[in-house]
């Protein structure tokens, strides 16, 4: 089999700014491989399309297993487009503990934007990152919005312990939930609600629309009880039901009224500012770790030291502090 043609950053920049899509894929590709070359190319990739970006709405996309998040993502996108808009979705698959393999099922539920031309769909594997999202989905925004996509949807793994790293690289942050499950509340964290710009209670139709109906009026008693997310914004909960493509237009209305009311107040400027800081602290942090990790002198006593943990002879914190010891000294040495 021959390996695939290489393309240079400059081919890869003209190609995006067409739209074209395969060349789009390959920049993400680029984007999550772990080799060194390649995170070098990205990295000029990114500087190289820097002003081309930031022009979309970000939407993150969470909620409870069941929810029907894919399916609700297929037919609310594909309204968008019905109206002239490019829409991205990046969705995020758990990854296996034990093959890091993923499901990546996600766009198999979401036929009609698979086939749409102003849709773009990328299925990514979490790799067991914390958060719901993938390492790199922050690169993979910014190129979807070099390809001229104006809405881009990140569907998350679903609501967990830490389930909330999305909200820290999207403009608005929404949860969908379901009634007639037991324990709407209490099924998950208090957190994730203050996070939530807006709540959806899918599959509001047929026999499950009562339980919807109660369900969405014990979130707004409860939102009563909680400190907002967003400043001048209140957070609303819709009905909705992609079965029955309702809903939908005004869970776009409710994105586009938090626009308005952010951009006015300030706001949306303000957040978008303080998730690049926080970008750039978490890829430090990375960058100070995988140093750490690859350094040859650290792994050489890594065994060593992990066995005397496993077997009692040494604490912990103290083998630890000897590795950052030995990273100290020795600097990036590979």
């Amino acid at each position: 089999m021959k390996n695939p043609p290489s393309f240079s950053t400059s081919e890869l920049e003209i190609a995006l700014r067409a739209g074209d899509r395969v060349a789009l894929s390959r920049c993400i590709t680029l984007a999550e491989s772990d080799r060194a070359s390649d995170q070098k190319k990205t990295a000029t990739l990114l500087s190289r399309i820097h002003s081309h970006t930031g022009r979309s709405i970000r939407i993150g996309i969470s909620g409870v297993p069941g929810a029907g998040k894919s399916t609700w993502i297929n037919v609310f996108g594909s309204m968008l487009t019905r109206q002239g808009l490019k829409v991205a979705v990046l969705t995020i698959d758990p990854s296996s503990e034990k093959t890091r393999g993923s499901i990546l099922g996600d766009k198999t539920r979401m036929d009609d934007l698979a086939r749409d031309p102003l849709a773009f769909i990328r299925p990514s594997p979490s790799r067991s990152i914390l958060g719901g999202v993938t390492s790199h989905t922050r690169e993979a925004i910014l190129l979807c919005e070099a390809a001229g996509y104006e809405v881009i949807l990140v569907e998350t793994v679903g609501v967990g312990q830490s389930e909330t790293a999305v909200r820290h690289m999207v403009d608005f942050f929404l949860l969908m939930l379901i009634g007639g499950a037991g324990d709407e509340l209490q099924g998950i964290k208090k957190g994730i609600i203050e996070m939530a710009d807006g709540i959806l209670v899918n599959k509001a139709d047929g026999a499950s629309l009562g339980a919807a109906t109660r369900a969405r009026a014990e979130l707004l008693q409860a939102l009563h009880l909680y400190e907002q997310s967003s400043g001048e914004w209140k957070t609303r909960v819709l009905l909705t039901s992609a079965a029955e493509k309702k809903g939908l237009e005004e869970s776009w209305q409710m994105i586009l009224d938090f626009k308005d009311t952010t951009t006015s107040s300030g706001q949306w400027a303000t957040q978008r500012s303080s998730q690049q800081l926080r970008w750039m602290e978490e890829y430090f942090n990375h960058q100070v770790q995988h140093s750490l990790q690859s350094n040859a002198a650290v792994r050489k006593q890594l065994k060593a030291l992990g066995s005397n943990v496993e077997n009692g002879q040494l604490n912990p914190v103290a083998a630890a502090n000897t590795l950052f010891k030995i990273w100290s000294k020795t600097g990036r040495q590979k």
